[in-house]
């Protein structure tokens, strides 16, 4: 078998329990046998990075800022159960946060769409790219128990030397409570929107940017405030020539409007807004198997993609103990080809951009024909096979392998198959 030639490398970032045996799995059986492309392999499994007190994550952040690809498996954030299970030192923080930070990057989330599943929103019938602002907020705040009655301020001191501005929170009672501090910079505001505006233009597809800023009117406004301004001078006429626009609603407007749309825009989120919606849109559209997820920086150069689930830890206990699982790896293969796909964009790598395409085209052909994972299955009324994880890669194995020579298809809406 002629494998596709690929010269530049793709980071790999391998995870832990379930999502790694699926990970190794869909890049043993449907990625190398078809493509030989240099693969720097970093294991940032809970154990390793307790081994290497969490070197190896930053490590994995440099290789990807400087090859500008790469595919990620889903790792462990731990809290305090997992440090008993592991044995850690210490709990070591997100690699996703410590991805987010040293790429700057802004996360897109987005269904994998199969007209055979049925959708629990059954209006949603294209996607919902959810844009997550994966920056500070309630992610970099200060928060502590109070533990009586005392007075809380808020100080801001300027480097410049002049007076400092403070502001008087509240005065806690007897009872005490709880506070909390919170912020986020205008340059990282004003690099989100730029994204925001960039993947909408790649997609075809308006931008609606949600807050609450008739609560939040310093706050939340100075996020509109960036947003609109960032449009108006950098994106509005291209806008108006594709035929698309962009639109500021208040939160919970915008939740109740996107239950009645048919779907086809970019939802940006403030982080906390981001993290809550994208798992509402993944259940919303059958299963967070079907979620992808792609890191990337504001001028779109450096790509980090990742499926958009969890490490599944309930199946990898089954399966340590014995059992076979039916898990949904279809993010993971989409994970492997959106990397790909942007390998194959930078170095204009034609057959590699093909076989990405054709690839998801055998994975959505394969539920499509009536085989599929358990979640999927469950949501199907009558017709389905349902197989193990194993069971539906090589279904899809086998399908990419039966299609016929030459029945490319070019990459719909800057990056999808249909």
């Amino acid at each position: 078998m002629n494998r596709i030639s690929v010269n530049q490398p793709i980071v790999e970032l391998d995870g832990d329990e379930m999502a790694h045996t699926m990970w190794t799995l869909v890049r043993d059986r449907l990625i190398t046998p078809h493509v030989d492309v240099p693969i720097l392999r970093f294991d940032l499994s809970l154990p390793n990075r307790e081994r290497t007190g969490d070197k190896v994550t930053l490590q994995a952040a440099e290789a990807v800022a400087e090859h500008r690809v790469g595919v990620k498996c889903s790792t462990i954030t731990p809290d305090a159960a997992r440090a008993a299970e592991y044995g850690l030192s210490r709990l070591w923080p997100s690699p996703n946060g410590t991805l987010r930070n040293v790429l700057n990057g802004v996360i897109f989330r987005e269904p994998v769409i199969i007209d055979s599943v049925p959708r629990l929103v059954p209006g949603w019938t294209k996607p919902i790219v959810i844009a997550r602002h994966a920056h500070a907020d309630q992610y970099k705040a200060v928060n502590f128990a109070v533990p009586g009655a005392g007075r809380l301020t808020l100080t801001y001191t300027p480097d410049d030397g002049s007076p400092a501005t403070s502001h008087d929170v509240t005065t806690f009672p007897e009872c005490g409570g709880v506070a909390l501090g919170m912020y986020n910079y205008t340059d990282s505001i004003r690099d989100f929107a730029r994204a925001c505006f960039a993947r909408g233009l790649k997609l075809g597809y308006p931008v609606y940017f949600s807050s609450k800023n008739t609560v939040l009117k310093a706050y939340d406004g100075h996020f509109k405030d960036v947003f609109d301004s960032v449009y108006a001078e950098e994106f509005r006429s291209r806008y108006q020539a594709a035929g698309l626009f962009y639109e500021h609603r208040l939160i919970d407007d915008m939740v109740a409007s996107a239950l009645k749309w048919e779907g086809g825009y970019v939802w940006a989120c403030k982080n906390y807004d981001g993290d809550v919606q994208s798992d509402i849109v993944a259940q919303g559209f059958g299963s967070p198997g079907l979620m992808t997820s792609v890191l990337t920086t504001p001028d779109g150069s450096i790509q980090l993609t990742e499926a958009a689930h969890g490490t599944i830890a309930r199946h990898h206990r089954r399966r340590e103990a014995g059992e076979m699982t039916s898990t949904n790896p279809i993010a993971t293969i989409f994970a492997w080809t959106r990397g790909l796909a942007h390998r194959a964009a930078l170095d204009r790598n034609a057959a590699l951009a093909d076989f990405t395409v054709e690839l998801e085209r055998a994975t959505v052909g394969t539920v499509e024909q009536g085989t599929m994972t358990a979640d999927l299955a469950r949501l199907v009324p009558t017709g389905a096979s349902t197989v193990t994880t194993e069971g539906f890669i090589q279904a899809v194995a086998d399908r990419f392998a039966a299609a016929p020579a030459g029945g490319k298809m070019r990459r719909l809406d800057g990056h999808g198959s249909e």
